[in-house]
């Protein structure tokens, strides 16, 4: 056990978040502490009291500063632990009166909650207080006095106390955090790595171009200010500790105000941050308000791709530093690849020769930029693994006035010209999406379709399926083969999303991207996102809403649109079945094409929810056109009624729980079609599709009923390049 006493050096641990752990060393050293072991997220170290307080001032990179009462080994259980804190002198920390709180982290075989942890190290202080006749202290877990630390880890005990209150990175200037903000001491720690301190005091400037709410610029004035990061800070652990010196902290605080008030008029670097959200640019000068620096920081109103090169920048050479979005969800890959491609074309054309250091946790995103990392570190932001990459900005090349030779016919004057960075291959893609929809012209010109297949994994290298809908981009992934490297499927995926907006002329907002795999069960049908983003669409005469956002499939099958449209025709005055019903799109265009009423079957409550909406934007009377919730099975065995036209499309495979039992469309439609053959009325029609590539027809079926194949017919223009989508039969009964 080690205690403190009033002369020796203390023993203290600053914490900090993980990989920055060598810089926070060196930083206790730069302020007079003398650092020793370090540890994951953190580094012991030893220091006088007005040292310790120094680092709990100035340390940009700490979170917390913990003064050390007891390091012990083997504690395993409560007793242990409680007999271990007591043992300790908390006369000499706590007074009478003050609140006490316990942060407790670890477990061990006996002690598996942090709660318990919590309140056996509080007993241990209350055992020792009432020992020394001092009564026992009111528990604040929100504002204490004294916060302690306890720290359990493969049954070695670290205690101690909490000298800077709440962690440090709070700084006290940021009030509305936004989304997914950038912690200050993870901040000022990409500043050290890009070499911020020296380049300030070089003079040289630095710029966010995508600042959002400006912590990079807020820790990048302080430092070139010489400000310390806590000097406004309303609360410190230690003044609530019973061997506080008040006076040190006043003489250290003087010290740090008249530096502060010196820097702040000696600074001379530019320092400039560009936003085009107004919101995030409010913030970022309220935050520079309350941290005191709001001269050293310009703000500007523009998006990166109206970044400019301020007219005031006459500077060689500086930093370009930023934390841009990095994408956790596929879905929103769009944008960022067409972002990150900007950024790199932005920082080459304006700041050569300067330094880039771009922060994110997509470091493939990173390399859409055309710049190479000269250096990178591993970081956390939060929980998430991150990177920084440090990039030299070279000269760029100027562009060529002539056309380059041995341009192909379908590189004509449609193809749009090569953007610098794009490679061969993410060229060609986007001169097969232009010349697939110049080949589509003349048919959606004539069928008015809104909806439809551009680009069909056209090209082995681009394994992807792209449908228009509208002014809107739907992008499926089909997933990658086991032989494939992921890294080099993921960076032609990001080529071809580069590519994309451009060739199709859509806003890359309006991009949306999935992964194709197949699917077990209902997994199709399940939720990928909440964003309730649904729009309506238009298909001959129907209304249909769609979303691309939320679920894998979109609501609409566009390549079943000539098997709708043929139901259309042959539904007038029919009494309309549609089993395994999806978003009921062919029951709508049947009742549009006059049928007298109808039944749509399928076992999602989504769907069918969706397949109601889509019945009242078409204006279609519920009590003639009515939606059921079974397993189509169970409802044909049960069902007693007759209807002149049957659809049915089944999923190729099910093991959905609310199903009897598992579908396998190749073993099972033989059942299924004697079973909707037997509620079809004479003189009726079954149209029978699936999606099985393979698929064969039972040769019985064909002996029973009379069987017409009618799959060539229902591929539409912008589907026949891959006729196997889809199989499509109609069954009547013989005379």
């Amino acid at each position: 056990m080690t205690e403190t006493s009033q002369n020796a050096p203390l023993n203290l641990l600053a914490t900090c978040p993980k990989g920055i752990e060598g810089l926070l060393a060196d930083e206790l050293a730069a302020l007079g502490a003398a650092p020793g072991k370090t540890t994951v997220a953190g580094v012991y170290f030893t220091a006088d009291q007005a040292t310790a307080y120094r680092v709990c001032l100035w340390s940009r990179l700490a979170n917390r500063v913990i003064l050390l009462l007891a390091r012990e080994p083997m504690i395993d259980t409560p007793e242990q632990l409680r007999d271990a804190v007591a043992r300790i002198a908390w006369t000499r920390h706590l007074s009478v009166g003050k609140t006490l709180a316990v942060d407790f982290h670890g477990r061990s075989d006996h002690i598996r909650h942090t709660r318990f942890g919590a309140q056996t190290v509080k007993d241990g202080v209350v055992d020792s207080l009432q020992l020394s006749g001092q009564e026992r202290p009111s528990i604040d877990t929100k504002t204490p006095d004294l916060r302690l630390y306890a720290h359990l880890h493969r049954a070695n005990l670290n205690l101690g106390i909490d000298l800077s209150g709440e962690s440090l990175h709070r700084r006290g200037y940021r009030r509305d955090v936004g989304h997914a903000p950038l912690k200050e001491n993870l901040a000022a720690a990409l500043l050290v790595r890009a070499g911020w301190p020296e380049r300030a005091k070089a003079g040289e400037p630095l710029i966010d171009p995508l600042c959002g709410a400006g912590t990079l610029l807020v820790e990048a004035a302080l430092m070139a200010a010489d400000q310390a990061p806590n000097l406004d800070r309303e609360r410190f652990g230690f003044k609530g500790w019973a061997g506080h010196d008040e006076a040190i902290w006043l003489e250290l605080k003087r010290e740090a105000e008249a530096r502060a008030s010196i820097g702040r008029k000696r600074c001379k670097n530019l320092i400039l941050g560009f936003d085009q959200s107004p919101a995030a640019l409010s913030a970022a000068k309220t935050n520079a308000m309350r941290a005191g620096i709001p001269a050293l920081i310009t703000l500007h109103g523009q998006s990166l791709g109206q970044l400019t090169r301020p007219e005031e920048l006459a500077a060689p050479s500086g930093l370009l530093i930023t934390n841009p979005p990095y994408g956790e969800r596929l879905g929103e890959l769009p944008e960022l690849v067409r972002l990150y491609a900007q950024l790199g074309t932005k920082a080459k054309a304006l700041f050569p020769g300067w330094t880039l250091a771009l922060f994110t946790g997509n470091p493939d995103l990173g390399h859409r930029l055309g710049l190479r990392a000269h250096k990178q570190y591993a970081l956390k932001n939060g929980a998430l693994d991150a990177k920084l990459l440090l990039m030299a900005i070279g000269a760029q090349a100027p562009a060529s006035e002539e056309q380059g030779e041995g341009q192909t016919e379908e590189q004509g004057s449609t193809a749009p010209q090569k953007a610098s960075g794009v490679s061969e291959n993410a060229q060609m893609f986007a001169n097969r999406l232009v010349k697939n929809q110049k080949r589509l012209k003349k048919w959606l010109k004539h069928s008015g379709e809104t909806c439809y297949r551009v680009y069909d994994a056209d090209m082995p290298e681009f394994a992807l399926a792209v449908d228009r809908y509208g002014d809107r981009v739907h992008v499926q992934e089909y997933a990658a083969p086991g032989s494939i490297n992921p890294a080099q499927a993921q960076k032609r995926l990001f080529d071809a999303l580069e590519v994309l907006p451009e060739a199709l002329n859509v806003d890359p907002g309006k991009v949306y991207i999935k992964r194709r795999e197949r699917q077990a069960g209902s997994a199709q049908y399940q939720k990928r996102d909440a964003s309730g983003e649904r729009f309506e669409v238009r298909e001959g005469a129907a209304r249909l809403w769609v979303n691309l956002r939320d679920y894998l499939d979109t609501g609409l099958f566009l390549d079943h649109r000539p098997v709708r449209r043929m139901l259309g025709e042959m539904a007038a005055s029919k009494r309309f079945l549609n089993l395994f019903c999806y978003t009921a799109t062919a029951t709508v265009q049947a009742a549009l094409g006059g049928a007298s009423d109808s039944v749509s079957v399928d076992m999602s409550n989504t769907y069918l929810e969706w397949a109601k909406d889509n019945f009242a934007l078409n204006q279609l009377d519920p009590r003639l056109h009515r939606v059921v919730r079974d397993d189509c099975f169970r409802w044909l065995e049960t069902a007693n009624a007759e209807f002149d036209l049957i659809f049915m499309d089944p999923p190729t495979f099910s093991n959905s729980k609310k199903m009897r039992d598992t579908l396998d469309v190749q073993r099972d439609h033989p059942r299924l079609v004697e079973l909707a053959m037997a509620r079809l009325a004479p003189g009726g029609t079954l149209v029978f599709s699936n999606n099985q590539r393979r698929f064969k027809l039972d040769e019985a079926l064909s002996e029973r009923y009379a069987v017409e194949e009618i799959t060539s017919r229902t591929f539409d223009p912008d589907f026949q390049r891959r006729t196997n989508l889809h199989h499509v039969f109609l069954l009547r009964h013989r005379a």
